[in-house]
């Protein structure tokens, strides 16, 4: 009756009725067909993340497994700003602002993001991440990674090198090992509420496949021991940079490679560009008289001249071409051992004149200068020598006397461990090996011979004359009590401008011990020391107090390994 009654207001609502189911139903259909996808996508966001698994980046160890280079677990602060509120947001940044050291506008820029996730702070300590989950505020959360730790701080930084926030490598081993340290990340999803909180995990995920392991070389022992010598000889003389090395002749394998100036690799990121350089492999100077052993080892092995032959050498002035040569000290005739153990200029030039500028340059080939040694660190350079159709009327006493030429510390190293070697010029290298977590090894690398330099006999002349240099020559200071030492100063000027300077100069020593069975070969260089600037003075010290550690430390070590009772199967 009421219908009949008011029949235009019904039928008005009833089609209003209708309209509005007929509106839904085609906008149901609609989301149901065209929109399905997106919304699908859109729930999945929001109760589906997927979170990548990180790899346990390898460990680097010493030669005695000790580690140099590690991951430690750590925590990381991120936000999901969508679930936030003002307040919540408000508070996070008043409160992590100054506990994190960061600007009030950089965390508000974070949480303004219309995401689910912003990362805020990465890899933090601990005593930070329980003083922010006290605060309770919700939207933040904590990831576990993983970071860096270098246990020794500074100790072989130029070796090992550095990763960075995310684990990537960037200098050193770290950067060319750092596909095989790295790994493989995996993944897994997790499942969220409305409120975003965590319910379950997918019971679908890739696991990450961890980084391998370097064994490296290096014995942090000997390590410690260099750097310590090394800096303490920088710092008094004043030198503006120094460099060592530390190598089994036998082998090749370097033991110890340090520079002045160095780095803490904890705090890599605040260190200067010519702090991480590696200049034991990447800076030339030209060496001076260590080069002397190129004019030696030639006219032994070519039969040029014997020990005992006589060499005049002119007082102490001596013209080739248009220019006098000079000695540090004037002398008439001496022997050709006296030669090299006072280190005469004139005596080497006449000797290098005697045998011939092509011999010269071959034997400064086969002990490899002008080209790379081939260790395994990134950045080494060649250095340069001259073919001889490009010397000059003068380069015949320049360059037997080491000038005119360029070298680096490597070099130099590996020169001399050839002539302790008996002649044979081994590939200096500083990774043993690459392993597995269960410690296997996947890739295996040994001593390698990249060839003969001179004959045994000669090798075994050559060190008896360089045991002089050290008994009565010029490198009295790197004599061991009851250890037979060989070995030879170098003090160069440096070339400041295109012209030799009169008050800047590079001091080197390089040696080996015992000579009569050499185990240990070494080079010193320093960079600008003053007011003392001599090989003798500067150089030859701190090869003896590195090498007098280093030879006693290796016997305690051995005689541990003679005295180890076999283990019972």
């Amino acid at each position: 009756m009421q219908i009949r009654k008011y029949p235009f207001r019904f039928s008005i609502v009833f089609l209003f009725l209708l309209g509005l189911l007929i509106f839904f139903a085609v906008h149901l259909v609609f989301i149901q067909i065209f929109r399905s996808a997106y919304l699908t996508h859109l729930a999945r966001r929001q109760h589906e993340q997927v979170i990548e698994l990180e790899p346990v980046r390898g460990t680097i160890f010493d030669r005695n497994k000790r580690p140099l280079a590690f991951n430690i677990a750590v925590y990381s602060l991120f936000a999901n700003p969508r679930v936030m509120s003002e307040a919540n947001k408000q508070s996070a940044v008043m409160n992590l602002s100054p506990l994190l050291n960061m600007s009030p506008a950089e965390i508000s820029g974070q949480l303004a993001k219309d995401r689910y996730f912003v990362w805020l702070y990465r890899k933090m300590s601990s005593d930070v991440v329980e003083k922010i989950k006290a605060w309770r505020i919700p939207g933040l959360g904590f990831q576990k990674e993983s970071k860096r730790y270098y246990p020794g701080g500074p100790l072989a930084a130029h070796v090992i090198g550095f990763a960075g926030i995310d684990n990537e490598g960037l200098e050193g081993l770290e950067l060319a090992f750092n596909r095989r340290l790295k790994g493989e990340p995996g993944w897994m999803n997790v499942r969220r509420d409305a409120r975003q909180r965590q319910l379950m995990l997918d019971p679908e995920f890739l696991p990450p496949q961890d980084g391998m392991n370097l064994v490296l070389t290096i014995d942090e022992t000997i390590q410690y021991l260099t750097e310590q010598a090394l800096a303490k000889g920088a710092e008094k003389h004043h030198a503006a940079a120094a460099s060592m090395i530390v190598v089994d002749v036998k082998t090749g394998e370097v033991l110890a490679l340090a520079n002045v100036p160095t780095y803490d690799l904890a705090n890599a990121a605040s260190s200067s560009t010519e702090s991480r350089t590696n200049r034991a492999i990447s800076f030339m100077n030209e060496p001076g008289s260590v080069f002397k052993i190129v004019t030696a080892a030639a006219a032994l092995e070519e039969g040029g001249v014997k020990e005992e032959d006589k060499v005049y050498c002119e007082n102490g002035e001596y013209r080739v071409a248009n220019h006098i040569l000079h000695d540090h000290t004037r002398h008439g005739f001496i022997t050709f051992r006296q030669v090299i153990e006072v280190s005469s200029n004139i005596g080497t030039t006449k000797i290098a004149q005697k045998i011939g500028p092509d011999l010269v340059y071959k034997y400064a080939k086969r002990y490899r200068f002008g080209e790379l040694t081939g260790i395994d660190l990134k950045g080494e350079v060649a250095g340069v020598i001259k073919p001889v159709a490009q010397w000059s009327k003068t380069s015949i006493g320049a360059v037997p006397i080491g000038q005119e030429v360029t070298v680096t510390p490597i070099q130099l190293l590996g020169a001399i461990a050839a002539v302790a070697n008996d002649g044979v010029y081994m590939k200096p290298y500083v990774v043993k090996a690459v392993k597995d977590k269960y410690d296997q090894v996947i890739e295996a690398f040994g001593p390698r011979e990249l060839g003969r330099v001179m004959s045994v006999e000669t090798a075994k002349r050559l060190r008896e004359i360089l045991r002089g240099v050290v008994e009565e020559g010029t490198a009295k200071t790197a004599r061991i009590d009851g250890v037979s030492v060989g070995g030879k100063t170098g003090t160069a000027q440096k070339v400041v401008g295109g012209t030799y300077s009169h008050d800047k100069f590079y001091a080197s020593f390089i040696g080996f011990a015992p000579v009569e069975n050499p185990r240990l070969a070494a080079v010193v260089v320093f960079d600008e020391p003053h007011p003392s600037y001599y090989g003798g003075t500067v150089a030859a010290p701190v090869f003896k107090e590195v090498m007098e550690n280093a030879l006693k430390y290796l016997s305690v070590v051995d005689a541990g390994k003679v005295n180890e009772t076999p283990k019972t199967p």
